[in-house]
C-alpha cells in the first residue's frame, strides 16, 4: 500500500507499515525454551510406541512412534515444537520491526494458539502459549494505534479538503484576477487528487463544494470575458471611424487645425479601450500610419518655410545694417526718406523665424525712435505757439522794469520794488519758454 499525504505535505504510513515496535516496545514477550537439544525434559515415548507430552494439567498423547528409537521419536517432535515457537517468534519479529501486517499476524497468532491445544509437539507447550497471547495483544495494540493514525490521517484529509473547498468558494464569489484564479483552482484541483483517506459520503460533498465553486468561476470568467469582448467589438468599430477620419486629413495642409484635430483623434483612440487582440495591432499601425503622412508632410513644409524665413532673416539683417547707418541729425528730410524705403523693402522680404522676430524688429523700432525723435525735435523748435508765448514773456518782462524805472524816478520805491519782483517772475517763465523753444 502507498504511503499517503497529510494536508501539511507529511506523510502517514499505510497500516502494514506502522512502526509496531513503538506499540509493544513496554511489553517483554516471554521467552520460550527451546525443546532441542533435551527432548526428555518435555515428554516421552512409552514401550508401546505412544508419545506424551508434559503439560501442568499432566501428560497428553501426541503421538505414536515406531520408527526408530524412543529417543528419535522425542527429537522429532520437539522439532515440530521447535517449528511453532519460530513461527511464533518470526510473527513477534515482523511486529516489533513494523515489517508485517498486524491484522495478518493477529490471525495467525490466534490460529496458532487455538491449535496449541492439540498440537503434535513436545516442548514447554505453556510457554509457548504464553508467547502467542503476547504477540496477540501486540498484534492487537498495533491494530488499534493503525486505527487511530488512519483516523488522525482521515481527520487531515477531510479538513485540507475542507480548507481545499471554502479557498475555491472565496475564489469564486470575489476574484477577478482571472488567469491567477484560474491557475489556483486547477492546482487546488491536483492537490485534491493527492489527498486519500477520506470517506466516500463525506468526500463526494466536499467535491459537490469544490465543483460547484469551479463552475461559478468559469461562469463569472466566461460572462466577465463575454462582455469584454462585446466591448472589444464595439472599440473596433470606434477605432476604424477614427481611422477613417485620420486617413482623410493626411493630406491636409491647413497645419495647425489638422495637427489640433489629431491630437483629439489620439484621446479618442485611447477612450475607445482595446479591440480584439489580434486587430488592435493592425488598426493601430493604420491610425499610425495616416498620422505620420500629415506630419511628415508638415515638417517638409516648415523645413522649408524655415529655410525661407532664415534667409529673409538674413537679407532683414542687412537693411539693419543699412538702417543703423541713416543720421537724422544731418538731414532729417533724407534719414526719413531712407527710413520709408527701408521700411517697404522689410515689409515686402516677409516673415522670420519667430525666435528672431523681437531682435530684428527691436532693431529698426531703435532706428524709427531715433528719426521720430530728431523729427519731435525740430518740430518743437518751430512751434509759432511756443514762439508767441515766449515773446509775451519776454513783452510782460519788458514792461514790469519799464515801471520799476518810472516809481524810482518818481521816488516811489515801494512801488518800484514790487514791479521788479513782478518782472524777475515773469522772466523766469520768459526763460523757461524760451529753452522748451530752443530743447526743440
Amino acid at each position: 500500500m502507498a504511503e499517503q499525504n497529510t494536508p501539511n505535505g507529511t506523510e502517514v504510513p499505510a497500516p502494514n507499515q506502522v512502526p509496531h515496535a513503538q506499540a509493544g516496545a513496554a511489553h517483554a514477550a516471554p521467552p520460550v525454551p527451546a525443546a532441542e537439544p533435551q527432548p526428555s525434559r518435555w515428554g516421552r515415548v512409552d514401550s508401546d510406541g505412544t508419545v506424551y507430552v508434559r503439560t501442568p494439567d499432566g501428560e497428553r498423547v501426541v503421538g505414536e512412534w515406531r520408527a526408530g528409537t524412543p529417543e528419535e521419536g522425542l527429537v522429532h517432535f520437539a522439532r515440530r515444537f521447535d517449528d511453532l515457537r519460530t513461527e511464533v517468534e518470526l510473527l513477534q519479529t515482523r511486529l516489533t520491526s513494523g515489517a508485517g501486517d498486524p491484522k495478518q499476524a493477529l490471525s495467525s497468532a490466534v490460529h496458532l494458539r487455538d491449535g496449541l491445544a492439540d498440537a503434535a509437539v513436545v516442548g514447554d507447550v505453556e510457554a509457548l502459549r504464553a508467547r502467542v497471547e503476547h504477540v496477540i495483544a501486540h498484534a492487537e495494540r498495533v491494530l488499534a494505534q493503525v486505527k487511530e493514525e488512519r483516523e488522525q490521517a482521515r481527520a487531515a484529509a477531510v479538513a485540507r479538503k475542507q480548507e481545499l473547498a471554502e479557498e475555491a468558494e472565496r475564489i469564486a464569489a470575489e476574484s477577478t484576477q482571472w488567469k491567477v484564479a484560474g491557475d489556483r483552482l486547477r492546482a487546488i484541483l491536483d492537490e485534491w487528487k493527492t489527498i486519500k483517506g477520506v470517506d466516500r459520503k463525506t468526500d463526494d460533498e466536499l467535491w459537490k463544494r469544490f465543483s460547484k465553486a469551479r463552475e461559478s468561476f468559469n461562469r463569472r470568467r466566461g460572462s466577465h470575458f463575454a462582455e469584454l469582448d462585446k466591448q472589444r467589438a464595439a472599440a473596433k468599430q470606434r477605432k476604424e471611424e477614427l481611422i477613417a477620419e485620420a486617413e482623410s486629413l493626411s493630406d491636409s495642409t491647413d497645419w495647425g487645425p489638422t495637427a489640433g484635430r489629431y491630437k483629439e483623434l489620439m484621446a479618442e483612440w485611447k477612450a475607445a479601450g482595446r479591440a480584439p487582440k489580434d486587430a488592435d495591432d493592425k488598426l493601430w499601425q493604420r491610425f499610425r500610419a495616416a498620422q505620420d503622412a500629415f506630419f511628415a508632410r508638415r515638417s517638409a513644409a516648415f523645413s522649408e518655410r524655415d529655410a525661407e524665413f532664415a534667409e529673409n532673416a538674413a537679407r532683414k539683417e542687412e537693411l539693419l545694417v543699412e538702417a543703423e547707418k541713416i543720421d537724422p541729425a544731418a538731414n532729417l528730410e533724407a534719414a526719413k526718406s531712407q527710413l520709408r524705403r527701408i521700411q517697404e523693402r522689410w515689409d515686402e522680404i516677409g516673415k522670420v523665424p519667430r525666435e528672431r522676430i523681437r531682435e530684428l524688429d527691436g532693431r529698426l523700432k531703435a532706428v524709427q525712435d531715433r528719426v521720430r525723435s530728431a523729427e519731435d525735435s525740430k518740430w518743437r523748435r518751430t512751434d509759432p505757439e511756443a514762439q508767441a508765448r515766449a515773446a509775451q514773456f519776454r513783452e510782460r518782462v519788458e514792461q514790469l522794469e519799464s515801471q520799476a524805472e518810472k516809481a524810482r524816478a518818481a521816488g516811489d520805491e515801494r512801488r518800484a520794488r514790487k514791479a521788479e519782483e513782478q518782472a524777475a517772475q515773469w522772466r523766469e517763465w520768459m526763460e523757461a519758454a524760451e529753452r522748451a523753444v530752443a530743447d526743440r
